[in-house]
């Protein structure tokens, strides 16, 4: 028997797409995708559009004593920022940058390093060097509070067994910055050793045993092989502590509240300082300075992509 009239019967018994369903499919489908993108839109309109359009605005007005826009000030926010006041604060966040940044990538690196050569307790390792990770910036911040305090500092203690001079660690101006990047070093660690780790874990065994094979041991093995192969791993890892270092805020609060002298006054905490210290509610200025903030961290991102990312192997 043949198969042709019953085809032909299921595709006359089969709905035919009318004019209006042709018309209407377009539209559902939009209106589909409007229905899951629209909680996203409305959550980044709020919390990024809304924001960053009144921080332009506020940067142009300035304010009553409560922090309200009473008048339009063009860019003179912008223009007080031509100052070595502004200046030293920039150069205090450039050095502070560096000196947790540097630190950071590279201790976690030969942390993870001298891990790989342990053969055994590598998880009890790795567990311990990530632990400062779980320690909120509060807790971390007391705990060094305590390392540096002049009166029984733990630090100066060890100095003093050791016949060491004395340590002024928060008091000092030459010090103070470098003791607060190195609590935001050690803060940052356990995040960097787990990152490096988890790469070292995704690297081949056969590209090691190849190098081995060659003659690679030890630290050639380590800066031949295994460094080039955590490139992807090392990009993420600057690119991500330099915008959490420019954005530290706590430590600094908690430590040195941007003394002695400003001389750990970033450029978060100077927005601190105009927006919501010792009453002053100057918003305008803030806000100047929250959107220079924005544009030094554009331009830091764009530059470790444009000159760091083309050193990277993606295998």
């Amino acid at each position: 028997m043949s198969a042709g009239p019953v085809s032909e019967r299921r595709a006359a018994s089969r709905p035919t797409p009318t004019s209006s369903h042709k018309r209407a499919g377009p539209g559902r489908d939009a209106l589909l995708a409007w229905g899951f993108l629209g909680p996203s839109v409305v959550i980044f309109a709020l919390f990024l559009v809304y924001p960053l359009g009144r921080t332009v605005y506020l940067s142009m007005h300035g304010n009553d004593i409560i922090g309200q826009p009473n008048r339009f000030v063009g860019l003179s926010h912008f223009a007080e920022m031509a100052s070595p006041e502004f200046g030293r604060i920039l150069f205090t966040t450039l050095v502070f940058t560096l000196g947790v940044v540097v630190p950071g990538v590279v201790g976690a690196l030969v942390v993870v390093l001298l891990m790989e050569g342990v053969l055994r307790g590598q998880k009890f390792l790795r567990g311990a060097f990530a632990l400062p990770f779980a320690f909120s910036v509060a807790s971390a911040s007391v705990i060094f509070a305590v390392f540096y305090s002049p009166g029984n500092s733990v630090l100066n203690g060890i100095l003093y067994r050791m016949g060491l001079d004395q340590v002024p660690w928060l008091t000092s101006q030459e010090m103070a910055l470098w003791s607060v990047a190195l609590t935001t070093v050690w803060m940052n660690l356990g995040y960097g050793v787990l990152v490096l780790a988890a790469g070292i874990g995704s690297i081949p065994k056969e590209v090691n045993e190849a190098a081995r094979i060659d003659g690679a041991t030890g630290p050639r093995l380590a800066w031949d092989v295994t460094v080039p192969m955590l490139g992807p791993q090392l990009f993420f890892l600057i690119v991500i502590s330099t915008i959490n270092a420019l954005q530290s805020f706590g430590q600094i609060h908690i430590l040195t509240a941007g003394g002695p002298v400003g001389s750990t006054t970033t450029l978060v905490y100077s927005i601190y300082q105009d927006a919501f210290a010792y009453g002053t509610s100057d918003f305008g200025r803030a806000s100047a300075q929250a959107l220079v903030l924005l544009v030094v961290v554009l331009v830091c991102t764009l530059v470790q992509f444009g000159v760091i990312e083309r050193k990277v192997h993606y295998s």
